[in-house]
């Protein structure tokens, strides 16, 4: 078991990698393609780009069965709603990479009779379901956060804590401006919840432009895909950076 975890791990990490480089390149090809002086350097960035999704497929089986096995593990979470978010996540993801899987027979002329477009809208709005349903996890977790934070507050006539506490909880959450001092304070002192966060909102980026709910360019999805992998790596190689399932 401890060896199978070690393979999808490190199947996770390398997809990563490639992700990252591969959004970098979107990036850079982007900022510099109305260059005249570069259009052989933007070749080159958009045939790695290309080369680096192609390898992401490798992972496919990896990524595949750590969806499953997360779904199975976050079916034992006490919490309701975190339990069907999470599992329901892992099952969508799992659905996405299938979705993928028969793309790539496509590609490779096994199955040429695959109707690309549909299976490439099925994959993408999976992918979609997926975040949304890690958003809402991340939502109820802050949301829980403050209204702890809030009880706090209302319990303690006298404050005489430490100054990390006293900064927390003497935040008045009666404005907008109250609640997001508290809502900036929270993610602060809960840095895999921040990271969660940010790395879901970032990968949100992709299909709402390519289901056209909002669209947007190569250099804003490049830089979200970097930025989402970067903090994968980081969780990967931080495991007390990921928030817990």
């Amino acid at each position: 078991m401890e060896g199978f975890v070690d393979f999808t791990n490190r199947s996770q990490g390398r997809d990563q990698l490639f992700r990252a480089t591969q959004c970098t390149c979107m990036l850079l090809s982007y900022l510099i393609e109305h260059k005249a002086d570069k259009e052989k350097l933007v070749m080159k960035l958009k045939k790695l780009e290309s080369s680096m999704r192609s390898g992401r497929k490798m992972f496919r089986l990896g990524n595949m069965v750590h969806a499953l096995v997360a779904a199975r593990r976050t079916t034992q979470l006490p919490d309701v709603f975190p339990r069907f978010c999470l599992t329901a996540s892992n099952l969508t993801r799992a659905l996405y990479f299938t979705c993928d899987a028969v793309l790539w027979l496509k590609s490779t002329g096994l199955q040429p009779d695959i109707d690309q477009p549909k299976w490439q809208n099925w994959a993408t709005k999976c992918y979609y379901f997926s975040i949304l349903l890690n958003l809402a996890r991340d939502g109820y977790e802050i949301f829980w956060r403050l209204e702890q934070a809030v009880q706090e507050e209302k319990m303690k006539e006298n404050f005489f804590c430490d100054k990390q506490d006293r900064e927390l909880n003497c935040v008045k959450c009666d404005g907008l401006h109250g609640f997001l001092l508290l809502l900036f304070q929270i993610l602060r002192r809960h840095p895999p919840l921040l990271l969660d966060l940010v790395k879901n909102v970032c990968d949100l980026s992709g299909p709402l432009d390519t289901l056209g709910i909002y669209r947007t360019n190569p250099g804003v999805i490049g830089f979200c895909g970097v930025l989402s992998s970067l903090v994968g790596i980081l969780t990967l190689a931080r495991p007390h950076l990921k928030l817990k399932q």
